[in-house]
């Protein structure tokens, strides 16, 4: 996975029909707290900004033709299939799918992972919103539940797993763990104990990894990336709260079909 031009993506999946894109917070116009590529209606932005930032975005990896489908994220592990009966529709969910090749999908994030979802016969593509609650929830089990009926081959499914909060910065208490550990007392690989402190850090992006191993993809990229430390690259909201410096913008992540 490479940085180019302000954008994360595969040179692997380059001659495919598959496009796609992790953006980060650089090459828009929006200003202060949101500087510079803010893609989110509701963080508080000028609305124009933000559209034009959203347009920036898509005319970067040629998908400007495509009808781009963004909902309203609610860390929860709900999965819906996106068509042109929906398309136009306020939807409140965390997972989108399609299969129709004029549409494309886009999630936003500020430490939370964003994650696409493919095969490589372009038979559908997806993307995901996962937070701390919709790891917990498991959305990618829930996702590959719908996407095995479209794509039943698992060995042509691809899974990329963008920036995120850091397990580095990712300190929870131990009510936060023990609510893990009682969903699956495997889990407690995926944490670390800070020494002296009744803390722990939490490696979300590991588990969700594992999570989309034991879906049975295995053919998996991740770009280690941390949302919190790289202030130059990243809005992160874990950071302007310790920081004091709400609000902040979202990047978009966006996955299309290459016409």
């Amino acid at each position: 996975m490479e940085l180019k031009k302000r954008i994360f993506y595969s040179k692997n999946y380059s001659k495919s029909k598959i496009k796609f894109g992790f953006f980060t917070r650089v090459g828009g116009i929006s200003k202060n707290n949101y500087s510079s590529l803010n893609c989110s209606l509701s963080s508080g932005d000028n609305k124009k900004l933000v559209k034009e930032n959203i347009n920036i975005a898509l005319k970067k990896i040629h998908l400007e033709k495509s009808s781009l489908k963004t909902v309203k994220q609610i860390h929860s592990n709900k999965v819906l299939e996106i068509t042109n009966n929906n398309l136009n529709k306020k939807i409140e969910c965390d997972g989108m799918i399609t299969q129709d090749t004029n549409i494309s999908l886009a999630i936003l994030t500020a430490d939370c992972c964003p994650i696409f979802i493919f095969d490589i016969d372009s038979k559908f593509i997806a993307c995901l919103h996962a937070g701390w609650r919709g790891v917990y929830k498991n959305i990618v089990k829930n996702a590959l539940k719908k996407i095995n009926k479209i794509q039943p081959n698992n060995k042509k499914i691809k899974g990329i797993i963008g920036p995120c909060l850091d397990q580095n910065h990712f300190e929870v208490d131990k009510i936060f763990k023990i609510k893990f550990l009682k969903k699956n007392p495997l889990y407690n690989i995926f944490f670390e104990d800070i020494l002296g402190r009744n803390k722990s850090l939490f490696n979300m992006r590991a588990l969700i990894k594992q999570q989309l191993r034991n879906e049975n993809i295995n053919d998996i990229e991740e770009i280690k990336e941390d949302t919190y430390s790289n202030v130059e690259l990243f809005f992160s909201h874990r950071r302007a709260t310790h920081l004091q410096n709400l609000p902040t913008g979202r990047m978009i992540n966006i996955i299309g079909f290459k016409k």
